[in-house]
């Protein structure tokens, strides 16, 4: 099949949208299909694989990591692409990739699919605090349902999404399928290395956070769970938070205020071939509380490292955790996860037992085997 395959983001912009997408690219190429790519182009350039077409853009007014494609440039773009005879178009995100995708697609006569990514109704009130929660979560359901009955596909990386898109009047066909991880993704690290890089010593107990630093992450309940944790019995204790993100000053100064400087590491962005693997191994346990989160592929790469993970179950995290492996299961409140946390720090036989469980939970989220499932979805769809 010939896929065209449109986002307003992508790597170097660092996201589970942007490794969801290179996954999914990546396999399908693998099985033989044609994937094209259209994207938006950061500053600086980047140098790309074959089939991605970067198209000029510019700044969003409140979320300054993010670009935004020149409508225009765009459609004069996809005009000259439509004559590759792309069988389906999948878009990734609800902005102007979203418009411009359906538009293309109506006028081939193909089918148009889009991947929802992430639950808006508790994400924008964080960046646009303008409005009440309640007037931006009913603007986001009737935006979000009015966008995927426009679709002739959805699909939903976890049941829960699935769920709530039902609840929000989606009538469009919607497909669970989650991004898997790829073999050979997250090579072994070395936790002991990245510890000694940054004076951590070998036996002060170590949690690691990693994703984007951002408000509806939930990063703010682990920085006290964490002073819970220091006021208790682990004194010596560092909480990696490894990402960039517009909530790191918040949380910086939530640290200053709760005596942590001592106790909280902020790195940026890790290069997932070499030192991202060396930082999730450096932990004794990855922690994870987020509430919105559509997956939770962090969970699973955390597990094919054998790092132990302690989690809240919320949203798409829920599908991941359900097996309860590789995992403890906490609650969102302090005094609970922080038990599950010293559970895993006060007992090496539970550490091993759930890092050699993850390792081999998170093999069954192969990433080829969930492509094939994309591109089932996809045949059934050129078929109708």
């Amino acid at each position: 099949m010939k896929i065209l395959m449109l986002t307003d983001v992508y790597f170097p912009r660092v996201n589970g949208v942007s490794t969801s997408i290179q996954t999914f690219r990546r396999e399908l190429q693998e099985l033989g299909h044609e994937i094209w790519l259209v994207a938006p182009r950061y500053a600086p350039q980047t140098a790309d694989e074959p089939g991605i077409d970067r198209v000029t853009s510019y700044q969003v007014l409140f979320d300054p990591e993010d670009r935004m494609m020149h409508p225009r440039l765009l459609t004069q773009r996809l005009a000259i692409l439509q004559a590759r005879n792309f069988d389906l178009v999948h878009i990734q995100t609800p902005f102007v990739a979203h418009y411009a995708g359906l538009r293309l697609a109506r006028r081939l006569g193909i089918p148009c699919v889009e991947t929802y990514h992430t639950f808006f109704e508790e994400y924008l009130f964080h960046y646009l605090p303008l409005l009440p929660k309640n007037v931006w979560r009913a603007a986001a359901r009737r935006f979000s349902r009015r966008q995927c009955n426009q679709l002739d596909g959805v699909v939903a990386p976890s049941r829960a999404m699935r769920e709530i898109l039902v609840q929000y009047g989606v009538r469009t066909k919607i497909r669970v399928i989650p991004t898997g991880i790829p073999g050979g993704d997250l090579p072994e690290g070395d936790g002991a290395a990245f510890r000694a890089w940054h004076g951590i010593s070998h036996d002060q107990p170590v949690l690691v956070f990693v994703g984007r630093v951002a408000f509806e992450k939930n990063i703010e309940f682990l920085l006290r769970v964490t002073h819970e944790l220091k006021g208790t019995t682990h004194s010596n204790i560092v909480l990696i938070i490894a990402g960039e993100g517009p909530a790191k000053k918040r949380l910086r100064h939530l640290g200053s205020t709760l005596g942590l400087e001592k106790n909280l590491l902020f790195i940026n962005y890790l290069e997932r071939s070499t030192d991202l693997s060396s930082c999730y191994q450096a932990g004794n346990a990855f922690v994870f509380a987020s509430r919105t989160e559509t997956q939770g592929l962090v969970l699973l790469e955390a597990m094919s490292l054998g790092v132990p993970v302690v989690s809240t179950a919320v949203m798409g995290t829920c599908d991941i955790l359900a097996a309860e492996r590789g995992a403890l299961v906490a609650e969102e409140d302090i005094q609970h996860f922080a038990a599950q946390v010293r559970r895993v720090l006060n007992d090496a036989e539970l550490r091993r037992r759930l890092g050699e469980e993850g390792r081999v939970y998170a093999r069954q989220w192969n990433a080829q085997r969930l492509a094939e499932a994309l591109l089932a979805f996809y045949q059934d769809l050129v078929a109708q």
